[in-house]
């Protein structure tokens, strides 16, 4: 079943240095963008991490140092790469959790603005989790009939997980084929950030999902400990979470000049 689109949808996969989201970097990003009239577009870069590529890490992806050593950095084709994925949706296999926030995180480290607040996110992996809960090699072999090739190559896995979606469509009828509810539908939690630091609750409101304060709302923990905001902002949290606390501490900060400020005219006011 090919996607009934309204707009592009950029499905697409990252091979890295490593897992984490603000010290390891991307080295190969494979895309392919379809378009509602249903034409692709597809490519694959890769980057130079400016950082030697850890044994574990080339032991998943086969990438070495030697391979990525005259390749641009990304901070070369961030620009470009923002453009591409400006006015899309996203999907991919895990890339909730993982690809979308390191692209973000390495847009960040170039100083390059990505919008994606509006986009729509799907990840097959948590459609696949919820209908089957197994891998992407196993997903290909389930649902398309046929064994996966160059798993952990981007090229790869981006047309796997195409193929993937297009096969979860057609097999699960109660799946629509609409980018909202597959958004909807492959999103365990409400994320307020890319890497769920902090969701919504049942009431829509930003709420910490981590450490001493999760479950409580954002807001009101910073009005009874501003200086929390501080320790985000200083931390290794990745830049799309420290922005979420930036526009808190603003929110905070503005309702305590407005308290002072209401606080004053009552006075004057009881003065008369």
């Amino acid at each position: 079943m090919e996607l009934k689109l309204t707009r592009p949808i950029i499905i697409f996969d990252v091979e890295s240095t490593g897992l984490n989201i603000t010290k390891d970097r991307i080295i190969e990003l494979s895309y392919i963008k379809v378009f509602p009239d249903g034409h692709e577009q597809e490519h694959t870069y890769r980057f130079n991490p400016d950082m030697p590529i850890p044994e574990q890490a080339i032991a998943v992806h086969h990438i070495t140092d030697d391979d990525v050593r005259d390749c641009p950095r990304f901070k070369d084709v961030a620009p470009e790469l923002a453009a591409l994925f400006s006015g899309c949706d996203i999907a991919g296999f895990n890339s909730n959790h993982f690809d979308i926030p390191i692209l973000a995180q390495e847009m960040a480290n170039a100083n390059v603005e990505f919008n994606i607040k509006d986009c729509r996110f799907v990840d097959v992996q948590t459609i696949y989790h919820k209908k089957e809960k197994r891998d992407l090699a196993a997903a290909c072999k389930f649902y398309c009939g046929v064994e996966m090739e160059n798993h952990h190559s981007a090229a790869a896995d981006t047309r796997t997980t195409l193929n993937v979606l297009k096969a979860q469509l057609d097999r699960y009828p109660d799946l629509e084929n609409d980018i909202d509810f597959l958004s909807r539908y492959s999103s365990y939690s409400r994320n307020v950030d890319l890497a769920g630091r902090v969701v919504l609750n049942e009431e829509g409101k930003p709420t910490i999902n981590f450490g001493k304060y999760k479950g409580q709302l954002l807001d009101e923990v910073l009005e009874k400990d501003f200086g929390y905001a501080g320790w985000v902002l200083s931390s290794d949290f990745a830049e799309d979470t420290k922005r979420v606390f930036r526009e808190a501490k603003q929110r905070v900060d503005e309702k305590r000049r407005m308290d002072v400020k209401i606080e004053g005219l009552k006075e004057k006011f009881n003065a008369k």
